[in-house]
């Protein structure tokens, strides 16, 4: 595995590599080895990215999680999103737990899995913490969008699993701010309305159209689609 373009190479716990990437700054390049192959963060440019780690194979919580991804896969792939999970185990303990979840739950993992042993991914993301006392990663989720700019993450505890469907909430909110230039309410869902970005001149701030207030200016929502109703 070659080191992310934008890291030095990791010999301890170098605080200023554990910081990882802000929030609408580039996500760190790599190259990794996976369950699938070799696989770059260019190789992926023009789609959205989830990336997210996980502790160690053969754990419970990550078990239930790595099925409810794939179980979404269609989802993702209609938002032109591609999965990659990583741990800092080896490929080879990577193959043998996700033939042990075929076996066993019938549920076959079709997205790349980042071998990450020397922690080069891991360190230059800010998913190895300084005070950790082992060398496993936090479960972090890293959204990155086509232009390979990071757009959101999250960090999840070891107990927690995460939420799929919140994932994929964020993920359609993130396209749709995007696409139409708004935001998008608390406990919003595809087809909810949405909000218009406040206005920075007065007269439009004025002109408010029936909302509340002059900055929070909620209009339906009919651009986006719905979810389509559960059967």
């Amino acid at each position: 595995m070659t080191l992310p373009e934008n890291s030095a190479p990791f010999d301890g716990y170098d605080p200023s590599a554990q910081r990882g990437p802000k929030l609408d700054e580039p996500a760190p390049l790599f190259t990794a080895r996976t369950t699938l192959g070799t696989r770059a963060l260019e190789d992926y440019r023009g789609q959205w990215v989830i990336l997210f780690s996980h502790p160690a194979d053969f754990t419970p919580v990550c078990t239930s999680e790595f099925i409810a991804f794939q179980n979404a896969m269609s989802d993702f792939e209609s938002l032109n999103c591609s999965l990659i999970g990583l741990s800092v185990d080896s490929v080879y303990s990577h193959i043998a737990w996700l033939e042990s979840i075929e076996t066993k739950f019938d549920v076959k993992v079709t997205f790349p899995v980042i071998e990450d042993v020397s922690m080069a991914v891991s360190t230059a993301y800010g998913m190895i913490h300084q005070t950790s006392s082992s060398t496993a990663t936090v479960r972090s989720v890293f959204v990155i969008d086509p232009d390979g700019v990071l757009k959101a993450l999250t960090h999840y505890p070891l107990a927690v699993g995460r939420s799929v469907k919140e994932l994929l909430r964020l993920l359609k909110g993130l396209q749709l701010s995007v696409k139409e230039d708004v935001a998008v309410p608390a406990e919003w869902q595809p087809g909810d309305d949405v909000l218009y970005n406040p206005p920075c001149l007065f007269n439009d701030a004025l002109d408010n159209s029936g909302n509340k207030a002059w900055y929070y200016r909620k209009v339906a929502n009919d651009i986006g689609e719905a979810d389509e109703p559960k059967s």
